[in-house]
């Protein structure tokens, strides 16, 4: 390949991890001598190459190189994390950071933390931390990450009896979203739940549905919690069934309560708004 007008690198060969080896004319050396360099992302780019972590890629059917590389970007001074595959990035200025895949990132300075995959960040300085969520940065250049935006993330669990069970994160044991320091958010949970089996009266497709809000404040690592909760509509037998938000420690808690002998599925789908204030509370 011949010197791209303005460029005093070419590429040279791929080697069978698709990375592509420059060359440039070494500094004090034979005339026309030409010795391997590492190109900048402006020169990789420049060839209609894959900048990433350092090095440039042509795209090919390796797995190696797809292991290492998915990353698509469309903008300037976007970064990926080690471990990160699969992710793209449309915008300027965004973080996708440590083990997180299957990512999109549309917008400027976003910022998805450690291990969180599957989720979409759109907008201004938004921040997600959870896996399987939906955010919305909408803030000024000016204001600090994460300072005013949405989260959309859903809850779930089975229950097979009539005690209150907390229900999970997307649906895994024990996994919950966390509110983080001096913030508060207003809640909106669409609350339904459906019975699948059990030996109670009623019968498989009784169903029920809540509104459940209210805004939970985490004051200097102490969470509290106001909440209302209507119902919406239901069919069959489901007396005792009911949600209720709630906080532990510091995570948002959707707690549910189903019915003895009856085993019942419940998803929450839920969205924050929140105002991540600065200032201690």
């Amino acid at each position: 390949m011949d010197f791209k007008i303005g460029y005093s690198v070419k590429p040279k060969e791929i080697t069978t991890l698709n990375e592509v080896i420059f060359e440039e004319f070494a500094i004090g050396g034979e005339i026309g001598e030409l010795v391997d360099v590492q190109p900048t992302a402006d020169e990789c780019k420049a060839y209609g190459f894959n900048y990433v972590n350092s090095r440039c890629y042509v795209i090919a059917n390796s797995t190696d190189f797809i292991d290492e590389l998915i990353f698509l970007e469309a903008g300037s001074n976007n970064s990926k994390g080690a471990k990160s595959n699969y992710t793209a990035t449309i915008g300027l200025n965004n973080d996708i950071n440590y083990a997180c895949n299957n990512d999109l990132v549309v917008g400027s300075s976003n910022s998805i933390i450690d291990n969180v995959s599957n989720t979409i960040v759109s907008g201004t300085k938004g921040e997600a931390t959870a896996s399987n969520s939906i955010v919305l940065g909408g803030n000024a250049p000016d204001d600090n990450l994460a300072e005013r935006q949405t989260t959309t993330l859903m809850y779930g669990v089975q229950t097979t009896n009539g005690n209150t069970k907390a229900s999970y994160l997307n649906n895994i044991t024990a996994n919950f979203f966390t509110i983080p320091d001096n913030t508060a958010m207003y809640f909106h949970a669409d609350v339904l739940a459906v019975r699948v089996g059990g030996t109670s009266t009623g019968n498989p497709g009784d169903f029920l549905s809540w509104v459940e809000r209210g805004v939970v404040i985490n004051k200097s690592g102490v969470l509290s919690i106001q909440r209302e909760r209507d119902t919406i509509q239901g069919s069959g037998n489901h007396t005792t069934w009911r949600p209720t938000g709630a906080v532990s420690g510091t995570n948002f808690v959707m707690n549910v309560r189903g019915a003895a002998n009856t085993i019942i599925e419940w998803a929450s789908t839920i969205k924050f708004t929140e105002i991540r204030t600065g200032v201690a509370l």
